[in-house]
């Protein structure tokens, strides 16, 4: 075989993000007052931009049955290649194509936890978001432009806690990447604050916290892998495997319950504005739905082309045009990514309204178990970009103002028709029992549960005890003895 130098063609395919195509995927994640404030930034950075009316034609009323066609997303950019091109994107009217459970012992135990069911009058607007904070930390960890698009992806698929529920074989097959790759990233992003973010289950999250705390010694290691029991409360046990003493024990177990749980839900202000919809739906004069963002928090961007045009006649140096040229280019694309963006955010909403329509019409009992998956196969985009369109948008309806991922719950119970009731449904109705229950005869857990399975939910105990306890109902005792004083009184 002879030995020489030849030149060889090989084709290949690379992931090349523009600033564009970033930005395009950024906006998806913003809720509409969000965007607001990025309008004003791009008005005060462009001069050819200017705020215009909003219409309702301009706003996207769409019955949740009629979609419109072939909304553009990011991804569709991405796997077009349109993040390729030099060439601003908005040159071409086409470019923009159509288009955990963490345990019971998680959530009562560490001063860091939530509850499950937070008060959207008082959740404020003007925080940012778990995505936003992080997003903004990318470019002090990520020099490689490859390994900053893997981290964004993974934190758009972070859920509102931190946690991680994606698998690394799913990420490296949606993104193409060898699973050593996604892994790096992962390791990157769980190096951002807050610590614990990024974590793939609550030992994960508690020992990333440790480790920053430089208190992740071989002991505490084996007091992090083995949770379930301390949930238990097995302290001998535990003293045996950790080979520590009693007063060492009860210091691990006060560092440990000094760790937040679920770093995610410390993003957001204190204050107490009253959240402001994205989405308005209302009833259909056929009995359907109406579905349309809020007009009020959603400027509209025009082209001043007048000004272009008296600017451009100005221009005498080839610099001059190329700066005038930049800023029209930038204009036209963000004009057409917002346009995209509004279609996008309709059709995944009618989406979510068309699954829990019984919620909507009949109230919380007929929440049904929804993924972002489900959705994602339905109208055909990626789950990471329906995952980002539902973080921070809010739908306004007849029975009040709801988080989108409030609609996203998992099934339990196994009812009859095979996918279960959602824990949210599930819920409602250990409530409607508790209620109407005879002071006389209060219903134990057991009870609830042999109630609840006549009902085609077949629950454990255990889990009824959980969800009783989450909705803030006290146990067969406490209630017994509250309505004998209330009896009393």
């Amino acid at each position: 075989m002879a030995l020489g130098p030849r030149l060889d063609l090989r084709q290949s395919q690379s992931l090349v993000m523009t600033p564009q195509l970033q930005q395009a995927i950024k906006l998806l994640a913003l809720s509409n007052l969000e965007i607001e404030t990025f309008i004003g930034e791009a008005l005060e950075a462009n001069p050819l931009l200017e705020a215009g009316q909003v219409s309702r034609e301009d706003s996207g009323d769409a019955p949740a049955s009629e979609v419109p066609p072939e909304p553009a997303t990011a991804d569709d950019l991405i796997r077009a290649g349109a993040g390729e091109a030099d060439a601003p994107l908005d040159l071409d009217p086409t470019a923009l194509d159509t288009d955990r459970d963490t345990g019971d012992w998680s959530a009562n135990d560490f001063g860091g936890g939530a509850g499950e069911a937070p008060d959207l009058e008082n959740r404020s607007d003007d925080a940012v978001s778990l995505a936003m904070h992080l997003e903004a930390q990318v470019g002090s960890v990520a020099h490689d432009p490859q390994v900053a698009f893997v981290m964004r992806h993974i934190i758009g698929m972070l859920d509102e806690a931190g946690y991680l529920t994606a698998s690394m074989r799913d990420l490296a097959s949606d993104l193409g990447l060898p699973i050593a790759e996604v892994e790096q990233a992962l390791d990157l992003v769980q190096m951002l604050e807050p610590t614990g973010v990024g974590a793939r289950s609550l030992s994960e999250c508690l020992a990333l916290q440790a480790k920053e705390a430089d208190r992740y010694d071989p002991c505490m290691q084996v007091l992090i892998d083995n949770l379930e029991l301390v949930a238990k409360g097995a302290f001998a046990h535990l003293r045996r495997i950790c080979g520590v003493d009693e007063e060492d024990l009860v210091d691990m177990l006060g560092e440990l319950r000094s760790y937040d749980p679920r770093p995610g839900l410390q993003l957001g202000g204190s204050t107490s504005a009253a959240v402001v919809p994205d989405i308005l739906l209302t009833t259909g004069r056929d009995g359907g739905w109406d579905i349309r963002l809020n007009e009020d928090t959603l400027p509209r961007l025009v082209v001043n082309r007048s000004y272009y045009l008296e600017v451009r006649g100005g221009c005498t140096s080839k610099e001059a045009r190329g700066w005038l040229s930049e800023k029209l280019a930038d204009a036209n694309w963000l004009i057409k990514a917002l346009d995209q963006r509004q279609k996008t955010i309709l059709k995944v909403a009618a989406e979510i309204v068309k699954q829990q329509d019984g919620f909507f019409r009949r109230g919380v009992s007929e929440l049904r178990p929804l993924t972002l998956a489900k959705v994602a196969e339905a109208i055909e985009m990626h789950e990471s970009t329906v995952s980002r369109v539902t973080s921070n948008k809010y739908l306004h309806c007849e029975r009040g103002t709801f988080e989108l991922k409030y609609f996203f719950t998992s099934g339990v119970g196994g009812g009859a028709d095979g996918e279960g009731a959602s824990a949210e449904a599930v819920k409602a109705r250990i409530k409607a029992l508790t209620d109407a229950e005879d002071p006389a005869k209060i219903l134990s857990d057991d009870t609830l549960v042999d109630m609840l399975k006549a009902e085609g939910l077949d629950l454990a105990r255990r889990t009824v005890a959980k969800y009783r306890e989450a909705i803030g109902i006290g146990s067969s005792v406490q209630r017994r003895r509250a309505k004998k004083l209330a009896a009393m009184g």
